[in-house]
């Protein structure tokens, strides 16, 4: 490309460069899902939305950095794929007035925007679908993250996510999934779909599996808009309640996540003065409402776990014993690898370390690509005064993690 031939003029405009493809990401994060979703809707053809939001990606990739990012820049990609879509439409004669009506249909307005993620959310979460597929499909299409990032999340490769990916789409076009909200008795059918991508997609904004910020706000925004909006369509499920509890538990402690110098503060460091208080009493309140429905589940009893840790005066002030109970709980509905890492850090509290450790190395051979996995070993190991293995432990930790704040973190221990 011209523009990448001209940065090597000088190195102000190699900066200029630098500086245009991180508002490009940055753009393409924020926009790429919202714009799938319109496109969808008003083309009805999975695949073809796909291909009318690559192009307009692609066009703004080559454009922009000569021109500059617009204004807005969202409009902007808008005009360039509605008028690709219009192209797509206009091949097929059964699509000719579908085509003459886009014509005239303006940049989406917000809420319609939002109403139109929703739906391919649902879309994407079809029973037709397995559940992998349709959270890793989400993922991409809904909420623009990378290959990359879905395979950490999962703990996979890339390789695997792409053809997890491949095979969704395909099975969408052959089935003829609508796009829609499915009616109330469909909902239950996709709803756990739902949530997980809810639940990844907000895990992924706050903390980042890799790149240069330790946490990305845009992305936990949209996990708790969805949350929300998901409650106000299913009020009465109480794993919608718990959910949105979890989310907002977790964000009430923002503040005090990470020092000045951009590294992870553990939450037995963290001062509690700075939390938000009446949020953890908001969304403790959601536990309850959920819990009063009756119909337990993991995303209830996650919320639960973390309202224990919220409402705790202090770290050695936590009622240990009842978050193990919840954790014996969770382990019931979501028997995994890391729920049992989780559940051996607290059982340390009750029982002492070295219970602790030996639940947490007979996870070895599930969880050894696992960075946390590693830093939980290391801190046991500390406890139990062996700083030798412990360093080793950090050492295998600090290479598996890309998060700019854990690394950090680590760092500290090893110097």
């Amino acid at each position: 490309m011209a523009w990448a031939r001209d940065s090597r003029d000088s190195s102000g405009r190699d900066y200029a460069l630098t500086a245009t493809r991180d508002a490009l990401a940055m753009v393409f994060r924020e926009e790429a899902g919202r714009l799938a979703a319109s496109v969808t809707r008003i083309l009805g053809d999975f695949d073809a939305a796909e291909e009318v939001v690559q192009d307009a990606l692609l066009a703004a990739w080559q454009q922009w950095p000569a021109d500059g990012v617009p204004d807005r820049p969202g409009a902007w990609l808008w005009t360039v794929a509605r008028r690709r879509a219009i192209d797509v439409l206009r091949r097929d004669a059964r699509y000719r007035e579908r085509a003459r009506v886009l014509g005239s249909v303006s940049f989406p307005v917000q809420q319609a925007d939002e109403d139109d993620r929703l739906m391919l959310i649902f879309t994407c979460c079809h029973p037709a679908l397995s559940r992998e597929a349709q959270v890793a499909l989400t993922l991409r299409t809904v909420c623009g993250l990378s290959t990359a990032e879905i395979a950490r999340a999962f703990l996979i490769s890339e390789t695997a996510i792409v053809q997890r990916l491949t095979r969704a789409r395909r099975k969408i076009a052959a089935a003829g999934i609508p796009y829609r909200v499915p009616a109330a008795d469909e909902l239950s059918q996709r709803l756990a779909g739902v949530l997980a991508v809810i639940y990844l997609l907000f895990n992924e904004g706050y903390l980042c599996s890799a790149g240069d910020v330790p946490q990305r706000r845009d992305l936990t925004d949209d996990a708790e808009w969805l949350a929300a909006l998901l409650t106000r369509l299913m009020p009465a499920e109480p794993e919608v309640l718990g959910l949105l509890a979890l989310i907002r538990l977790h964000r009430a402690r923002a503040a005090a996540r990470f020092d000045a110098a951009g590294r992870l503060v553990l939450l037995r460091h963290q001062d509690r003065a700075r939390w938000d208080h009446a949020d953890i009493a908001a969304a403790a309140d959601l536990v309850v409402r959920a819990a009063q429905l009756r119909r337990p589940g993991p995303y209830q009893i996650q919320a639960a776990i973390v309202a224990c840790h919220a409402e705790a005066p202090s770290w050695d002030a936590t009622d240990w014993a009842q978050i193990l109970l919840l954790y014996d709980a969770l382990l019931c509905h979501l028997p995994s690898p890391v729920v049992r890492l989780h559940r051996a850090i607290v059982l340390g509290r009750v029982l002492g370390p070295q219970a602790a450790l030996d639940e947490t190395d007979a996870l070895a051979a599930d969880l050894d690509r696992y960075h946390l996995y590693h830093a939980t070993r290391a801190e046991l190991l500390r406890e139990l005064a062996c700083p030798a293995q412990a360093r080793q432990a950090d050492e295998r930790a600090f290479g598996l993690t890309g998060n700019p704040a854990e690394r950090a973190l680590l760092e500290q221990r090893l110097a």
